[in-house]
């Protein structure tokens, strides 16, 4: 089968080719790393009333932006580095994403230090196990889940900016914790059987 005779997601833009690698590489892969997890959760934050391709387009920059996604280096940033940040035309200039980004660098070692890392405490929320959603079409995505809600919850209760429901589905879905490929996506089940060689 040809690259272009693959099904995929409808969102799934063929026109945009870094936008179908994503499809293809990324999304709905499982992410126990930290570090990745916490790219996406600063990536996802700044997504906040913005298209998830907006941000795409710039993850290079906020690689730069953001120390290559150390937390402990972004945790450490002062005031002067939020001045040069709002400055940086490689990322989106919005004070109140680019102080969240520090802020949750901060919960989110909190959260390592309490449970041994962040991929353990997210995973708990779905029992260590993805979720098989099945979607059918772009009218079947919810926006949101019961679980997601108790997740944002439980970020905000830790002082997380920029993590309400919806962002917290979007990384659900990034990071593999909900399978949302549709029925006909070739990935979803090359996804389904790339599970059993974790666990």
């Amino acid at each position: 089968m040809s690259d272009q005779q693959k099904c995929r997601c409808p969102w799934a833009d063929p026109s945009k080719l870094d936008y179908v690698a994503y499809h293809d590489e990324e999304w709905g892969v499982p992410v126990y790393d930290d570090k990745k997890l916490f790219e996406f959760l600063i990536l996802e934050s700044a997504q906040a009333g913005l298209s998830w391709y907006t941000i795409l387009k710039r993850r290079d920059g906020y690689r730069q932006a953001f120390a290559d996604f150390d937390v402990e280096e972004v945790a450490s940033y002062t005031a002067a580095d939020v001045e040069r940040l709002v400055q940086d035309t490689r990322i989106i200039r919005n004070r109140a994403k680019i102080e969240a980004a520090i802020n949750n660098a901060k919960c989110f070692i909190a959260i390592q230090k309490e449970f041994g890392s962040f991929s353990h405490y997210m995973w708990s929320f779905v029992d260590h196990k993805p979720i098989v959603n099945r979607i059918e079409g772009m009218g079947d995505y919810p926006a949101t889940s019961e679980i997601s809600d108790k997740w944002s919850k439980d970020l905000k209760k830790r002082g997380f900016k920029f993590v309400g429901s919806t962002i917290c589905y979007a990384h659900m879905q990034a990071c593999g914790m909900v399978n949302d490929h549709i029925l006909t996506c070739y990935r979803r089940q090359q996804i389904i059987d790339s599970y059993s060689l974790v666990n």
